[in-house]
């Protein structure tokens, strides 16, 4: 029986590792996403319904048909495109599992593809955390225009991003190519510096 893949650490963690712990007054505190699994689901042609039954059943989760995010439990789907999704899940186990699970149970419905390898998530709240963005992110933050379950793709100073939020305080979600973790943490740590930047602790717990 082979050995389960190992979870790997976020690759946001050293770069933040250089910020101090998160502390009263601090305008905006990050986080690495250790322990998550990630995959792409894109839909066949022809299947959307099917796919959005097969979907509820198992995990009872209606498939967002827009830029959002729906959750239940430890897994989440977030909308990527028309019939593409990214499902995000904890797993303190192998990062491999998900796409795994999910290619076996959407079997004819979806193809699946595993993105653990290949993003990095981080987490970002704080009362200055919209100021922040917005020096890299070209879309409307104002909690009128953009909300809790609501996600993009954009860009944020250069670098494709998948981006949603999670809750009201506000909390983001952003996923990153692997390959620009650290630039994106680089620019992240300068766009933040005036307002006081700080990291909370790495954990794989509360992503819904």
């Amino acid at each position: 029986m082979s050995e389960p893949t190992p979870m790997p650490r976020s690759p946001f963690a050293r770069p933040l590792a250089a910020l101090g712990p998160s502390e009263a007054g601090a305008g905006i505190t990050v986080m690495a996403r250790d322990g998550l699994a990630l995959a792409t689901v894109i839909g066949r042609k022809g299947k959307a319904d099917d796919l959005a039954e097969r979907v509820e059943a198992l995990f009872g989760i209606a498939l967002p048909a827009g830029p959002r995010r729906i959750a239940a439990g430890r897994i989440a789907f977030v909308g990527a495109g028309p019939g593409q999704w990214l499902a995000v899940a904890d797993s303190s186990a192998d990062p491999n599992a998900l796409a795994i699970r999910l290619a076996r149970d959407l079997a004819g419905f979806a193809s699946v593809a595993e993105q653990s390898d290949s993003r990095a998530v981080i987490r970002l709240s704080g009362p200055c955390v919209r100021l922040v963005l917005a020096k890299g992110l070209p879309i409307d933050l104002h909690p009128r225009a953009f909300g809790p379950g609501d996600a993009a793709l954009s860009a944020i100073a250069q670098i494709g991003v998948h981006l949603w939020q999670l809750d009201e305080a506000p909390t983001y979600e952003i996923a990153a190519p692997l390959s620009m973790a650290g630039s994106f943490a680089d620019w992240l740590i300068a766009a933040g510096a005036e307002y006081g930047i700080a990291r909370t602790g790495s954990h794989c717990e509360g992503s819904t």
